[in-house]
């Protein structure tokens, strides 16, 4: 997506698990709160991501250093479970790119008002009312995936067509594009737009038979269509 560096963060048990190719991928061990502040505190342009492959204890244990760097942040997959259980603020700029049963466990309410035959509101407006609360952007994903700000602001992007993007870890490329464009410099909830935008593209591009590491691939070509 452009960011000038990546860095990924294992702990250090995992990191020779993280030591193949893409050479041009940074690792660095993180094993605690204090490591990852070391991390955070380079003053450079930087936007987190965590949940992706973490742990929900792990993500547990990192969640108040994620909050006080300060930084834009993606929070996905197992940073929205550890969320949910200890509940609390979340850094500024922040994106939330929770599945239904994510979605769930952070807003349980609203959740059981989305699972109705007749809703009593309709679902942009449960989204916005669960971004207020927690006061960032949510991307609920799914085949009318919805993107609400805590300003009341909504997108829906719809694409029932491309069925074969719910597959493993396509969510994780999604939280890694719309970090990538975070780290540009793009507002959070413009950056979500973005981002799902570019993720449902690829997927159509590609067609059936579509796994994860397609949706990596397949962005280049996407982005230098819509340049032209």
């Amino acid at each position: 997506m452009g960011a000038g560096l990546v860095t990924l963060a294992p702990p250090a048990a995992a990191m020779a698990e993280h030591a193949l190719p893409p050479d041009a991928l940074m690792r660095r061990t993180v094993d605690d709160a204090d490591a990852l502040a070391k991390l955070a505190s380079d003053r450079r342009g930087m936007a987190l991501c965590i949940g992706p492959g973490c742990g929900v204890t792990r993500a547990a244990a990192l969640l108040d250093a994620v909050r006080a760097a300060a930084r834009p942040t993606v929070l996905d997959a197992d940073a929205l479970t550890a969320l949910a259980k200890a509940p609390g603020a979340t850094p500024p700029d922040c994106v939330l790119t929770p599945h239904g049963g994510e979605f769930a466990r952070l807003f349980p309410d609203l959740a059981d008002q989305l699972s109705t035959d007749t809703p009593s509101r309709p679902k942009p407006a449960i989204l916005r009312e669960a971004a207020r609360r927690i006061g960032a952007v949510i991307v609920l994903k799914g085949p009318d995936t919805v993107i609400a700000n805590r300003q009341g602001r909504v997108a829906i992007h719809s694409d029932p067509h491309i069925p074969w993007l719910a597959t493993a870890g396509s969510g994780d490329v999604l939280a890694g594009i719309i970090t990538g464009l975070l780290a540009r410099g793009l507002p959070a909830f413009d950056a979500a737009c973005l981002g799902v935008r570019l993720h449902g593209a690829v997927a159509r591009r590609h067609g059936p038979g579509l796994i994860a590491d397609d949706l990596i691939d397949g962005l280049a070509p996407v982005i230098a269509e819509w340049d032209g």
